[in-house]
């Protein structure tokens, strides 16, 4: 028998400030970007600095190669996505920014949110993320 859809979760979309105040709190998420073999999606560390997002990658990995820029103040399309769901309840939230990522520079570092990665060895390669747009729904009981 099909359940009845008045108890089903519903879909609802999340503004701005919304999805800031979610995904402020965390501590791992997602970025995706083209490493030039196409779309690919690594975790990491992040903590949220105003409307961006700051994280630290290793200098030889293939995040730090592909964000890259050699355009002095350029940055490289990227987005970034933070979920949370319990699946036993099927409710959750997901929240996506895309922007602008680009490298930080000592004196940048010093002055945004810090990030403290999980993984051990070095993490030298700092990026931060501008949010130019931020969408996020969530999925609850009504």
């Amino acid at each position: 028998m099909a359940a009845n859809s008045s108890d089903r979760p519903v879909l609802e979309e999340l503004d701005r400030a919304e999805c800031l105040r979610l995904i402020a709190g965390g501590s791992v998420g997602r970025v995706a970007f083209d490493d030039g073999e196409g779309p690919t999606v690594v975790p990491v560390n992040y903590s949220v600095d105003g409307d961006a997002v700051i994280f630290r990658t290793s200098v030889a990995g293939r995040l730090n190669r592909s964000l890259l820029t050699v355009v002095a103040g350029g940055e490289v399309r990227a987005a970034f996505e933070v979920d949370r769901f319990d699946e036993s309840s099927r409710q959750g939230w997901s929240v996506l920014l895309r922007g602008g990522a680009h490298p930080l520079t000592e004196a940048e570092i010093g002055r945004v949110a810090q990030v403290e990665p999980w993984p051990g060895g070095e993490r030298d390669a700092w990026f931060r993320l501008a949010a130019r747009e931020v969408s996020g729904r969530r999925v609850h009981r009504p």
